[in-house]
């Protein structure tokens, strides 16, 4: 069984500006930038069969390529516990149809998603439980006016991810150009 999802990357510049502001948060596992990038669908544990009928449903999601700008700072969780740091990018209906595609894909080959609104991020960090909630608040305020020049999408990926205790490694199992 396979653990997989479809991501555009995030390239390796954009990745160094979002790694000067992974610091000053006690209790924060910042993310690499070698796994920074943007979840276009979430798939699962999926048996080497589906997996193949998958990637070939990709390769038939049509091209165009097209920009993305991140924008501001965030967490998921509640104001008790917030588990993940991200930022977060400017609507753009492209990379929704994109991320659209790849569920179907899903479909397509058999495989069961979960239903979720996708809400398009780079995840920075998780976060541990002791983290202090007023200093994230702080953090986010300090960071919200995050906004990147526009970022070329000509390309997705299908990644398998392993986890481990030190977190979660992806490899890049096939790349489809747009």
């Amino acid at each position: 069984m396979l653990r997989l999802f479809t991501a555009v990357p995030i390239p390796f510049d954009v990745a160094e500006t979002l790694g000067r502001r992974q610091t000053g948060l006690p209790g924060a596992k910042w993310r690499g930038a070698e796994h920074l990038h943007i979840t276009l669908a979430f798939y699962g544990e999926v048996d080497e069969r589906r997996a193949d009928d998958l990637a070939a449903e990709l390769a038939r999601i049509p091209g165009g390529i097209f920009d993305i700008e991140l924008k501001g700072v965030g967490a998921f969780g509640d104001a008790h516990r917030s588990h993940t740091l991200w930022a977060g990018l400017e609507p753009n209906e492209r990379l929704n149809v994109l991320a659209g595609r790849c569920k179907a894909a899903a479909e397509r080959a058999g495989i069961r998603m979960e239903p979720r609104v996708y809400r398009p991020h780079v995840t920075l960090a998780y976060l541990k439980t002791q983290t202090n909630p007023g200093r994230i608040g702080a953090w986010i305020t300090n960071h919200n006016l995050l906004h990147s020049p526009p970022i070329r999408v000509d390309r997705f990926g299908l990644y398998s991810s392993t986890l481990t205790d030190d977190g979660s490694y992806y490899e890049l199992e096939r790349e489809y150009p747009l």
